[in-house]
């Protein structure tokens, strides 16, 4: 909502001088927070678990795929990233291609690119063709004996390209995965809270119909501020409790983050961010696309909204 915008600076400083503490003690902050996010998310997302940034978000994630499936696989997309813990370095190609190499629980699916990815614009379904590629991982691993716990996606792959997957998709996917047992978990760290424009959460582009078993949330949720959240569903979080080892994090969701968490949403409504972004983003495509038919050496033109700008991502002629 913009560097230093004065409706998060005031909210902070004024809880700031009313109270902060750990998360051992109630607050309504943190309950008005909670409601104020479950009214942008489908119904069935009802259980909130704070934190302090999208890498513990993202790891709660797992750890809440894993304990509600009983399952250890992981499926994430070519190039993610997910995160800097070592549970997230697992799970992230981008990052442990560098590192210590692809574990055996971890397994790869390529990108649904459609512009220079295995199967292209031209192809006669691409969305079934890519899904598929998901399907035949899970019969591999079945066939090694191993289970499914979770598919990791970002809902618009960033660090592989800023690929808008192909409608449809993720159903198709969440289709096998649950089939196999699994969760599907949608990373929302860098492209929610409106950033897509159209909706307000990224995975809303695949349709009404399609809806996570997990979302997590992190970067624009407190404008800069150490604030992350993990969204799933009541058999989920039921099934984590049940291990009688209570989930506790010392200052998420605490009394001040929450307050600056309330104020980003109100800022968000009351500017009317989400139409704005919608308005900018068509007017940069425009004037993008237009430069794309005075230059070859533009193949195609795509843009996420990332971390504090809209990054224009012009990619070269399929023939380079």
């Amino acid at each position: 909502v913009g560097h230093c915008h004065p409706d998060i600076v005031r909210a902070a400083h004024e809880q700031n001088q009313l109270l902060n503490t750990n998360s051992r003690y109630l607050h309504d902050n943190l309950v008005d927070y909670a409601e104020r996010l479950s009214k942008t998310l489908p119904e069935k997302l009802c259980v909130f678990y704070f934190l302090n940034s999208g890498s513990e978000a993202n790891d709660l994630a797992l750890r809440l795929a894993r304990q509600y499936t009983k399952h250890e696989d992981v499926i994430v997309l070519d190039h993610a990233y997910h995160g800097h813990l070592t549970s997230l370095i697992d799970i992230s190609p981008y990052k442990f291609r560098n590192l210590g190499g692809q574990k055996e629980w971890v397994h790869v699916a390529p990108v649904p690119d459609t512009y220079r990815g295995l199967y292209r614009e031209d192809h006669e379904d691409s969305v079934t063709a890519y899904a598929n590629e998901v399907k035949n991982i899970i019969e591999q691993a079945h066939g090694r004996g191993r289970k499914i716990a979770a598919f990791f996606v970002e809902s618009l792959p960033s660090v592989g390209g800023q690929i808008i997957p192909p409608a449809g998709y993720f159903q198709k996917v969440a289709e096998h995965v649950h089939k196999a047992g699994g969760v599907f978990v949608a990373d929302e760290i860098q492209v929610g809270f409106g950033r897509v424009g159209k909706h307000f959460w990224a995975f809303q582009l695949q349709g009404e119909d399609f809806i996570p078993d997990i979302v997590t949330m992190g970067k624009p949720i407190g404008n800069g501020h150490p604030i992350a959240c993990v969204a799933t569903t009541k058999e989920i979080a039921e099934a984590f409790a049940a291990t009688g080892v209570e989930y506790f994090n010392t200052f998420g969701g605490n009394p001040v983050s929450c307050a600056i968490g309330l104020a980003v949403l109100d800022v968000i409504e009351k500017e009317h961010l989400q139409a704005r972004a919608t308005e900018v983003g068509n007017f940069l495509m425009k004037l993008l696309k237009e430069q794309k038919t005075k230059h070859p050496i533009i193949g195609d033109v795509r843009y996420q909204c990332l971390v504090y700008i809209c990054v224009c991502c012009l990619v070269q002629s399929s023939n380079s």
